[in-house]
């Protein structure tokens, strides 16, 4: 399920990138600020982009282009905001 969250994240991303060009960046940042803090935590427990093989986090579409780009993004967003 949390790849599907974090799919449909970076189509929203990509999609509003496609309208501006700070669109991207910013739909990222509005998404995590909007998340409640049990999403934040469930989306953190997922294995980051590309290291999981056998899921649905591993090659294929969502790790590759602007929705890879998009989904390292939101991971290192979701990250810093534990951190800090």
């Amino acid at each position: 399920m949390g790849a599907h969250a974090l799919g449909a994240a970076a189509y929203a991303a990509k999609a509003a990138e496609l309208a501006s060009p700070s669109g991207g960046e910013t739909e990222v940042q509005w998404q995590v600020q909007h998340m409640s803090r049990s999403v934040r935590t469930a989306l953190r427990t997922l294995p980051l982009l590309g290291e999981d093989s056998s899921g649905p986090l591993g090659p294929g579409l969502l790790a590759s282009g602007v929705l890879g780009e998009t989904i390292h993004a939101l991971q290192r967003t979701l990250t810093d905001i534990e951190q800090n």
